[in-house]
């Protein structure tokens, strides 16, 4: 399988799963939602059809293949492109996977598709799932995740909730905050009440640190995180930058095969680019500036810090 098709992206330096092997399982913005902070540029259309889009023999070989040269995988995340519960053999493609590995097998999610019995049946052998709450009340929702006309918090808020009632594994619950959208106090307290009803393990306070798929979406100050901190209580914590200084052994034998479709996916950082690359930071700087003299890499800065993105890179 080429690395153009191939769904398995990374190893990657990961902020809440530390290295991160990818698994993509859905078309590039196949999404519930159309969150305004997006990494990956807006959502063309949004969808609740549930597909098999993945070949799953396939996953299986590339994941093997990579976890054959890689002894640092902390995590398998099913994520990437999309919303990964939109995958229908989603519980097959878990099955598989335990079946070559032990390694725990994580999910990436915005938690809109809980809500059907069958999706949280599909996810019951996971070892962690990451779903996301933004909002606490309908109107924010609405401009924050623009989600499928046929989503509405509440549902998704229950949907979470019973996911918790019968999944044994981990849930580390994601708030994103975005400046004068859903960072107000007084929602921000809204928002804790309704993390009490989901009881997820930890909550994971983030903010825009890539650039997003609308311009004007900016990040909160530090100070402000730790405000929404404090308000969340002792089951909270903000999610720290990229550690640079974390990079493991490991051989591959085409960097650039590595890095184009990591930065196809999410805008990257020169760190990120070293960690997934096993390259030093003074090999990664050569290898990066090739690619952008070559029109392989657009540079973007946001919010004071690089990223770089492929040039066919849908938010470019």
């Amino acid at each position: 399988m080429s690395s153009q098709q191939s769904r398995v992206f990374g190893p990657v330096v990961s902020r809440r799963l530390g290295m991160s092997l990818g698994v993509d399982l859905v078309p590039m913005k196949t999404c519930s939602f159309n969150c305004i902070y997006c990494q990956l540029g807006p959502t063309p259309r949004t969808t609740i059809e549930r597909k098999r889009f993945s070949d799953i023999d396939e996953i299986v070989v590339e994941v093997s293949r990579v976890l054959s040269s890689r002894s640092d995988v902390d995590h398998i995340t099913l994520s990437g492109s999309g919303e990964p519960t939109l995958e229908i053999a989603i519980a097959e493609i878990i099955h598989r996977l335990k079946g070559i590995s032990r390694i725990p097998i994580a999910i990436l999610t915005n938690g809109s598709m809980f809500s059907d019995a069958h999706v949280r049946q599909g996810v019951m052998d996971a070892d962690a799932i990451l779903p996301s709450l933004d909002a606490a009340t309908e109107e924010v929702f609405q401009r924050i995740n623009r989600p499928h006309q046929s989503i509405r918090l509440e549902t998704l808020v229950l949907g979470l909730e019973r996911l918790r009632d019968g999944y044994p594994g981990k849930i580390w619950l994601e708030v994103m905050l975005v400046r004068d959208v859903n960072d107000d106090e007084l929602h921000v307290r809204k928002l804790a009440k309704l993390v009490e009803r989901i009881r997820p393990d930890k909550v994971q306070l983030n903010t825009v640190v890539r650039p997003p798929a609308e311009r004007d979406v900016e990040p909160l100050d530090q100070r402000d995180m730790e405000t929404a901190l404090r308000i969340f209580g002792p089951n909270a914590e903000i999610i720290a930058d990229v550690a640079p200084e974390r990079h493991r052994a490991g051989v591959m034998a085409d960097k650039e095969s590595v890095v184009l479709p990591l930065a196809k996916r999410r805008p990257v950082t020169i760190e990120e680019i070293s960690a997934a690359a096993t390259l030093l930071l003074p090999e990664t700087v050569k290898l990066v500036e090739a690619l952008e003299r070559a029109g392989k890499l657009l540079r973007k800065v946001h919010d004071g810090k690089t990223f770089y993105v492929a040039a066919n890179h849908p938010a470019r």
